[in-house]
């Protein structure tokens, strides 16, 4: 089997490093960065390049702010529990072990949202996520490591995952939030700080990027960076980044999947996301699955046997203790489509207009936008 996938931008960073360098820069000895007192990283959830290029006029500031070049790639799957994990382990989704949003517990057989399902399904973050988070490090080697993010995240599973170890400051309105971030890092020398957007996210998902609602929010996050700018002290870096773009998918390009149409037969569970699934099969039928899949979908999405996906580096290192997560076959999405399982009684997530998870470069491109101490 022969298949072709999309490349990545040549000037592109990997979102992987991006901790690693910010913590370089602290010591004088960062390859991307300048040095810096303390470090800003502000995580923009949902953001691509595409859609801030194509919104340049609702994010003046970032625009200006960036370029064609200050972009990175963001991970496979591209989705927030697998990217941002990756951004705040320094690793691959093959080490760290969140290979997607819904994926199989082998132990178990159940498949678990890699957000919201730590404490309902009984995932371990310190054994289930298996990488140390680089602020819980920094911490203990005695660094003042801050998160900045909403309150309603505080105690979850996901943060305790990945977050655990910094200091949690918490406000509800992302221009709020920027300030804390600029004040905790002038006042801590050395500080590490983690900021975080999800409004942009959130509308993307329930209304689209293309609504005038997105650019509504996007406008307020432009704002947030500016406000951050203006109040860096000047020895302070900042990086601007997403976890991952969107892709607006309207409901007439949904492809349900349904008992007879063949492309379940042989699957037990359909996880990951409706344009990145992990499919898992019964033993022995990956083979057959993968044929019928791209006997059917081959001019709309990548069909991967899980061989052919690691074979290819998708996932990074894979060890041995993550390959049973990553589904049997995997069908990720290249044209404008989503896959539900239309079996299933709650539709609620079929009402979703913005989606990601693919290898597009709309959802795998995002920016990379230095402010401060790093510009």
């Amino acid at each position: 089997m022969t298949f072709s996938l999309p490349a990545d931008p040549p000037h592109a960073r990997s979102l992987t490093d991006v901790m690693p360098q910010l913590i370089a820069a602290l010591e004088g000895r960062s390859e991307w960065f300048a040095p810096a007192a303390s470090a800003i990283v502000f995580v923009i959830d949902g953001l691509g390049a595409h859609n801030l290029a194509a919104r340049a006029g609702h994010a003046r500031f970032l625009t200006a702010a960036g370029g064609k070049k200050s972009v990175a790639r963001t991970v496979f799957p591209s989705t927030t529990a697998a990217a941002l994990t990756s951004l705040l382990t320094g690793t691959a989704p093959g080490e760290h072990g969140i290979v997607g949003y819904r994926v199989r517990v082998p132990e178990t057989g159940d498949a678990v949202n890699q957000l919201k399902g730590w404490e309902s399904d009984g995932l371990d973050p310190r054994s289930w996520q298996r990488r140390q988070p680089l602020l819980e490090r920094e911490a203990a080697r005695g660094r003042p490591c801050f998160v900045v993010s909403r309150r309603a995240y505080a105690g979850s599973g996901f943060t305790e995952a990945t977050l655990r170890g910094a200091e949690l400051v918490t406000a509800e309105t992302v221009g709020e939030r920027a300030t804390l971030a600029a004040d905790l890092a002038a006042a801590h020398p050395g500080a590490l700080v983690y900021l975080y957007a999800p409004e942009l996210d959130t509308v993307g998902h329930r209304l689209g990027w293309e609504s005038d609602e997105w650019a509504h929010a996007l406008e307020g996050v432009d704002a947030a960076s500016r406000a951050l700018s203006d109040r860096l002290d000047p020895s302070t870096g900042v990086v601007v980044t997403a976890d991952h773009g969107m892709i607006d998918v309207p409901r007439h390009r949904q492809l349900l999947l349904t008992d007879g149409d063949g492309l379940v037969d042989g699957v037990e569970i359909i996880g990951g996301e409706p344009r990145m699934l992990h499919l898992y099969t019964t033993p022995g039928a990956a083979e057959d699955v993968a044929r019928a899949w791209r006997e059917s979908e081959s001019d709309r999405a990548w069909i991967l046997t899980r061989r052919e996906a690691v074979g290819a580096g998708l996932f990074g290192l894979v060890e041995d203790e993550v390959l049973p997560r990553i589904g049997d076959v995997l069908v990720a999405a290249r044209a404008g489509v989503v896959y539900y399982d239309d079996r299933l009684d709650d539709k609620a997530a079929q009402r979703m207009v913005g989606q990601h998870g693919s290898l597009t470069n709309e959802e795998r491109v995002v920016p990379l936008i230095r402010l401060g101490a790093f510009a």
